[in-house]
């Protein structure tokens, strides 16, 4: 039985060389288990023919199209990633999975979650409050999603509405393509809000700086828990334990809860990065990746 990988260029001729450190793991768990594999060059059409090819199909970043097919996905930075049978990140294994605080020593905790801080973020100046939200927006600003409570554009007046004194700052994604319409609704808002500022980026001073973070479920808001600061989500997402979220909240009481303090997240990283996803510089890493491809209904 074959696995057949799809592989934008770069990839594919890294994992061809086994160079590619978390791919070259999956394969070699795969050929223990008497599975051949085979890299491929990725598109939609690729994809959709890869149902008609025996065997199963591994893509990456790219939504399954059939009962054999699982993606990979990076779990916001690298070495971490997971493998699951959709791209949608709050129906992944781990979004369903209770925390469970009690179920990790604290110490160990503390010291990974310093750890990674130092290492992804050394860069960054140390927390402040200095009085702003931040709210780093994503992609189609003006449509509300199955996923998300409101729109991008609907949160941000919320922000305004909730927030009558405190300065507000959203950002344009650096890698989203917006069209007219969307960045004028955003524009519309500063115009009636003088405490609206619109900026582009500008995530590590932003984050350190801001009193608490506001977003549907972008990475910032994950990175945030590094930096101990409450994050309110208008979205459904994988790391929604410790948010504040809309959806089960409302508006007001995910606005009112921001001024408490913020939980202890460093348990939570350590359950989410080391127990619930695929950390691939650990040893660890190919009995996970078995036991992920297992869950996806691969025989193994």
């Amino acid at each position: 039985m074959t696995v057949t990988f799809y592989l934008d260029d770069s990839l594919r001729s890294s994992a061809e060389a086994g160079t590619h450190n978390f791919i070259g793991k999956v394969e070699k768990q795969l050929k223990s288990a008497g599975f051949e594999v085979e890299f491929r060059a990725n598109s939609s059409a690729a994809r959709l023919a890869s149902a008609l090819r025996p065997g199963y199909a591994m893509f990456h970043m790219d939504q399954p199209t059939h009962a054999r097919a699982l993606t990979m996905r990076r779990v916001y930075h690298y070495p971490f990633w997971q493998i699951e049978p959709t791209t949608e990140r709050w129906d992944w294994h781990v979004a369903r999975t209770v925390f469970d605080p009690e179920s990790v020593d604290p110490v160990e905790a503390q010291k990974f979650k310093s750890f990674w801080r130092k290492r992804l973020f050394s860069d960054m100046a140390e927390p402040t409050r200095e009085g702003f939200v931040y709210l780093p927006l994503q992609g189609r600003l003006t449509e509300r999603r199955s996923f998300q409570s409101a729109s991008p554009v609907e949160m941000v007046q919320a922000a305004l509405t909730q927030e009558p004194e405190r300065r507000v700052v959203a950002t344009f994604h650096p890698r989203e393509s917006y069209t007219d319409a969307e960045r004028q609704a955003i524009y519309d808002l500063a115009d009636a809000h003088p405490r609206l500022s619109i900026k582009t980026g500008g995530m590590d001073r932003l984050l350190s700086a801001c009193d608490y973070v506001v977003t549907q479920n972008s990475s910032v808001a994950f990175n945030a828990m590094f930096f101990d600061k409450p994050m309110i989500l208008f979205a459904r997402s994988d790391f929604h334990h410790l948010a504040l979220n809309v959806s089960t909240l409302g508006i007001e009481t995910a606005f009112a809860r921001a001024e408490d303090p913020a939980p202890d997240y460093a348990p939570y990283l350590w359950w989410f990065w080391q127990r619930m996803s695929i950390n691939a510089g650990r040893p660890e890493a190919e009995d996970q990746i078995s036991a992920s491809l297992r869950r996806g209904g691969w025989p193994l």
